[in-house]
């Protein structure tokens, strides 16, 4: 595996390329000729690093999740919807100015059951990062998903949405075309859908850029993906004048899956393969379906009116809390 660009790892590359080089073709036949046992060397090893990587990632802070969640190897909504659904077939536009390609969303397939997607795609090289904006939605691409939701409930479909942004577009030209009343009107009008939703946050869940995707039945957090009202460098900036306080910053924000499933925010938190999604993006994905399939079956078969009433009820709940 590549160096990942995270200090935590670095104590586990030397191990993986050993790894790597015991396991190539001409050191297998080196070792058969000698009589010698490579594949338990081999096994041995890999399970230390499992052990390694186990016990690392149980010790993750704030910060160091934020890292993960934005790790550049993290298996991104397209690569999902590849993995996940028996088919996909993009659909492109907000049908009133353009189309935004940091949003991603079309008619989809899961085990069966026609679904509509939406996801938000951040680019893996920097030209395609930079074409859909590192994943930060304009106006168009809030309102690209607020017409695909509208689909579904036309058809009658459940829709799932896979939230992966650092936040919404900030820049002028953003403001000028009205990113604000298209967050807030993706909030209104997602609230009453009269059709499942289900929202995965599959890696950084971040701001109003979140939010306006994010609305429904079922919120699920993969177990290194992050929720926040800010990005911790925003924060760090706001309160001390300093983006390199931004660890402390994550921490305050309590950000992490855990922290936002002991406030109620949200429903479930999946648990991802030993090291990361990044590690392993096949199984990350495994872990998705499953979680969307039984979902979707406790919702299928639940009144419009019950859904929305429920999902209206879950909103008003969160923010609750007593004093002893």
């Amino acid at each position: 595996m590549a160096a990942s660009g995270l200090d935590f790892e670095k104590q586990f590359e030397e191990l993986e390329r050993l790894i790597a080089e015991l396991k190539k073709p001409e050191k297998r036949a080196e070792a058969a000729a000698q009589g010698i046992d490579l594949e338990a060397q081999v096994a041995q090893l890999e399970a230390e690093l499992q052990r390694m990587l186990k016990k690392q990632y149980s010790l993750l802070t704030p910060w160091e999740k934020t890292l993960v969640a934005r790790h550049k190897d993290r298996p991104y909504a397209l690569d999902y919807i590849r993995m996940v659904f028996d088919d996909f077939l993009e659909l492109y536009g907000d049908r009133l100015s353009g189309n935004d390609e940091a949003v991603v969303g079309g008619l989809a397939v899961l085990t069966g059951e026609p679904v509509v997607v939406i996801g938000q795609q951040k680019g893996r090289d920097l030209k395609e990062r930079q074409r859909r904006n590192f994943g930060s939605a304009h106006p168009e691409g809030f309102r690209k998903a607020l017409r695909l939701a509208r689909l579904a409930q036309k058809f009658r479909k459940p829709l799932i949405s896979l939230v992966d942004t650092p936040a919404a577009a900030a820049d002028l030209a953003a403001e000028e075309r009205g990113i604000s009343e298209a967050i807030a009107r993706n909030l209104k009008e997602f609230a009453v859908l009269k059709v499942p939703i289900v929202v995965v946050i599959i890696g950084e869940g971040g701001s109003g850029g979140a939010l306006g995707m994010a609305i429904g039945d079922r919120v699920l957090m993969l177990e290194h993906s992050v929720y926040s009202v800010i990005p911790p460098e925003g924060c760090a900036a706001i309160l001390w004048r300093d983006r390199e306080k931004a660890p402390e910053a994550a921490k305050a924000l309590n950000l992490t899956a855990q922290g936002a499933l002991a406030l109620g925010i949200i429903d479930e938190v999946l648990p991802e393969p030993v090291g990361g999604a990044h590690r392993d993006p096949a199984g990350a994905a495994a872990t998705l379906k499953e979680a969307l399939v039984r979902h979707l079956a406790a919702l299928r078969h639940v009144p419009p009116d019950t859904l929305v009433a429920s999902r209206l009820q879950r909103l008003r709940s969160i923010g609750f809390w007593t004093e002893a």
